[in-house]
């Protein structure tokens, strides 16, 4: 089904500079209210929220409230599905169309699927859509690859890296909630009913206002204020910015898949973290232990870019790219937690 931006040029898909300003605040801090934002870009809160709903209803973008999965005793996978090209499409979109799923590409010219997986505990086998893959007549090869480390995409994107706010409007956007630190040994986050319901409600829509989370969760206001500042400061809540694929305007995306030194890979995964044309960094299970979302507007600057930043990397025992064909669903990387 098509949606209103789906109708316009490629021109009027982009955002202005106040429109990326204000994404850019967002990026930050998606809870900030409208006097917060407006204070740090210089406009009134009226100029701040007549632009927020003007980019929100024509499907530019919005702002999710995600969970982080580890904090919550979840696990995170990156699959990939090799199958025949004329099942591709629709085995894709079959994917496309679970709970369990949160991104899905068209990859390799159509022959490879690559999403998202999520699941109860670390345990993949636990994944109903892990266990029926590989039973499917047109599938190939099934790979599934879990997510052990974040470096870059979590609650972070390309815009904190390339924004037009100064470092001061930064720091005055920059919430005052600060996450508790993680270690190996810190024991997952329990959730009751309440905190499941809330949880999916913000990851339909991240700045919803108290009053209405507290009628559709039967919380009270104070409860729903009070319980969104404790899962912030937990690190399960965090919010994001998704952007309609027609806004961000990247003609070229790949997914990149690096063998590194295991003595080396921390040190790869920091550096390839800060580079402009990346948009999702992590440390993986399996041979190809980086993987990466690029992001760029040609193939010639994902060549530079391969031969020059990838090439500079600590480590480098062998690299794979992947060209992604068409995005099936997402692009976030997280699934929101259901009770």
């Amino acid at each position: 089904m098509k949606t209103y931006l789906d109708t316009l040029g490629p021109g009027d898909r982009e955002l202005s500079q106040e429109d990326l300003a204000l994404a850019h605040a967002l990026q930050i801090n998606g809870r900030a209210s409208f006097r917060e934002i407006a204070d740090a870009l210089g406009v009134s809160d009226q100029t701040a929220a007549r632009r927020w709903s003007r980019l929100r209803t024509s499907g530019r973008l919005r702002v999710l409230g995600l969970t982080d999965p580890q904090r919550v005793g979840d696990a995170p996978w990156v699959v990939r599905v090799r199958c025949t090209p004329d099942a591709a499409a629709s085995i894709g979109e079959a994917m496309a169309r679970r709970t369990d799923t949160s991104w899905v590409n068209l990859s390799s010219g159509g022959t490879e699927i690559s999403c998202s997986v999520r699941t109860r505990g670390a345990g993949g086998e636990e994944s109903l859509l892990l266990r029926k893959l590989p039973r499917t007549p047109q599938v190939v090869d099934v790979s599934a690859h879990c997510l052990l480390h974040i470096f870059f995409g979590q609650d972070l994107s390309t815009i904190n890296k390339s924004g037009p706010l100064t470092p001061e409007q930064v720091e005055r956007l920059t919430p005052a909630i600060t996450p508790d630190p993680v270690t190996a040994d810190t024991p997952p986050v329990a959730l009751d009913d309440g905190d499941r319901a809330l949880l999916d409600l913000l990851a339909r829509d991240g700045r919803a206002a108290p009053g209405e989370l507290a009628a559709a969760t039967g919380l009270s206001p104070s409860t729903v204020r009070r319980r969104i500042t404790e899962l912030r400061a937990a690190g399960v809540l965090y919010f994001d910015v998704e952007y309609h694929p027609g806004v961000l305007h990247q003609n070229f995306r790949a997914a990149l898949w690096l063998e590194i030194d295991p003595s080396r890979l921390a040190e790869a995964g920091a550096a390839i973290a800060t580079h402009r044309e990346v948009s999702f960094a992590a440390a993986v299970t399996g041979t190809a232990n980086l993987y990466a979302s690029i992001d760029v507007t040609s193939a010639q600057l994902f060549y530079r870019y391969l031969t020059e930043s990838v090439a500079r990397l600590p480590g480098v025992r062998h690299t794979a790219t992947v060209p992604i064909h068409r995005t099936l669903k997402g692009p976030g990387p997280y699934l929101p937690v259901r009770a």
